[in-house]
């Protein structure tokens, strides 16, 4: 069953139906809260909310829509939120990280160095590079989640290469 017609059952009542839906998402979700940075309980709770709402607004989902869109959609209103009323502790864990680096090896420091590169970029920019590059959402359903244009998806998606481009040769 694709996720669409199981998400439509749960919409329509049968609750047990979104069981699959957890299966299937819950690590998609985990991940991309740990590439915005937010630390591993955070990533938990906030998973865990998505899939709370996606239990309680489920008579908003419509037939049509598409799921990992709408999921998406909810994830990142979460986030939001989470920054907001946790702005000054996310910037201390931020920093916290970056000052309790160990020595690495060269790949780790790729890394470290390309995350550190992310997180300088602006709000708009990491977003989009997140969906596209690392949960493989293509530009029409990044312009659904975020409700903007696709050209305007396509325009933070280069400006904001280019600017992580630069930060991490700033950086490294």
């Amino acid at each position: 069953m694709t996720d669409e017609i199981v998400m439509y059952e749960v919409a329509k009542g049968d609750l047990d139906k979104s069981a699959l839906l957890f299966e299937r998402y819950k690590n998609r979700i985990y991940c991309f809260y740990m590439r915005f940075g937010v630390g591993k309980e955070n990533a938990q709770d906030l998973t865990q909310q998505v899939f709370y709402r996606v239990i309680r607004y489920r008579t908003t989902y419509k037939e049509g829509y598409e799921f990992k869109t709408w999921i998406y959609r909810i994830a990142r209103n979460i986030y939001h939120d989470f920054l907001r009323e946790n702005k000054f502790v996310f910037e201390e864990f931020q920093n916290h990280q970056m000052a309790n680096e160990e020595e690495t090896n060269d790949e780790e420091e790729y890394f470290l160095t390309l995350n550190k590169a992310l997180n300088s970029l602006g709000q708009e920019y990491k977003e989009v590079i997140l969906m596209s590059r690392y949960e493989g959402m293509n530009y029409e359903k990044i312009s659904q989640v975020l409700n903007i244009s696709v050209s305007l998806v396509k325009v933070r998606v280069h400006r904001g290469l280019k600017q992580l481009k630069e930060f991490y040769f700033q950086l490294s």
